[in-house]
């Protein structure tokens, strides 16, 4: 597709920690910082070749068996659903991380040779002295970063609810990215049935079939793209989608997702929205719609109690572990007793 719309994403130094933690505390989008890991002993493992990345990978390798997905090769490397929307076009194996490297470099420079693809694995599971190794430097709260080795792939457009940085350590990595307003120009698949975890996009934006999808090219025009080589890295708030296209015969990337509340349960609440309010006369939807805007999404909704006493406000009232604990008791209790 024309290259025309695509926008120049912002960029912070990677050398200067303190502006990539100002930047991360007020970002409402992406940035890319240059450099931020070009010190990393895996980085410059990788700029020696791939030979030394995977000697370097496999000589930390705890053993412990990965989950390798593996997808033959005329899907040309693209993780996804079958075309019957009956199963996805891959298999999962398992093999510990100095497998892994062996086989990628075995099949280097095959146009047969299978796509495989190991991710989301956290460091201290596979590669014990990882972390400690490559630091960040960065505040991500205390998260293991997680690894993801492979060779040449195409991830469909997802998101991700907490905050990522993902940093190339080895081959490149292009990120199209979409703020998440749209959400109604990606043509979301199943979200229970999905691919890997969150529910993805059906359109390849490498290949967008506008006849099928034509409200995709409104999206194209907000795309932003970060073009990432080694020791790069790429910061995207919560619920940014992101479609990673990876290069090169062995590449490596690594992660941190941070800054997700495990107290809170936004896609349960989407749920049993759907399940209580989308099939309701519209009269009632629109009703419902106004009390979502007054508890939740309308600017006075800090306020909406303001007039009651605190010890009257219950549910309502400003948060605190008694207070959630009220709320999930209490939407625990309408769901057992058929609802209000």
């Amino acid at each position: 597709m024309s290259t025309e719309t695509e926008k120049t994403i912002d960029e912070v130094d990677g050398a200067n920690l303190a502006a990539i933690d100002a930047a991360i505390a007020a970002a409402a989008r992406p940035f890319v910082m240059r450099g931020l890991a070009s010190h990393w002993p895996a980085v410059a493992a990788a700029g020696q070749g791939d030979q030394a990345i995977a000697a370097y990978l496999a000589a930390r390798d705890n053993g412990k068996p990965l989950t390798v997905l593996v997808g033959p090769p005329e899907t040309g490397g693209r993780y996804f659903y079958t075309d019957d929307m009956r199963g996805v076009n891959f298999r999962s194996e398992k093999m510990p991380m100095a497998t892994l490297v062996e086989r990628l470099l075995a099949i280097r420079g095959d146009p047969a040779g299978p796509t495989l693809y190991a991710g989301s694995t956290p460091t201290p599971d596979s590669l014990s002295s990882f972390a400690a190794e490559n630091p960040l430097g960065i505040d991500v709260q205390g998260v293991d970063p997680r690894i993801w080795v492979g060779n040449a792939s195409r991830i469909a457009p997802h998101y991700d609810m907490a905050s990522n940085i993902a940093v190339v350590v080895a081959g490149r990595r292009r990120f199209s990215l979409f703020p998440p307003e749209q959400i109604s120009n990606l043509y979301v698949g199943p979200v229970e049935r999905t691919i890997a975890g969150q529910p993805t996009s059906m359109v390849d934006p490498d290949h967008p079939d506008l006849d099928r999808y034509p409200l995709y090219a409104d999206a194209e025009r907000h795309k932003l793209i970060a073009d990432l080589l080694p020791g790069d890295a790429l910061f995207m708030p919560p619920m940014w989608w992101h479609h990673v296209r990876s290069t090169g015969a062995l590449n490596v990337l690594v992660n941190y997702w941070f800054g997700q509340r495990t107290d809170r349960f936004p896609f349960a609440a989407l749920m049993l929205a759907m399940h209580s309010i989308r099939e309701l006369p519209d009269a009632e939807r629109e009703a419902w719609r106004t009390w979502f805007d007054h508890y939740v999404f309308g600017e006075g909704a800090g306020q909406a109690v303001a007039h009651l006493p605190l010890h009257a406000q219950g549910v309502l009232g400003p948060p605190s572990p008694q207070r959630d604990r009220m709320i999930i008791d209490y939407v625990i209790g309408m769901c057992r007793g058929g609802g209000s």
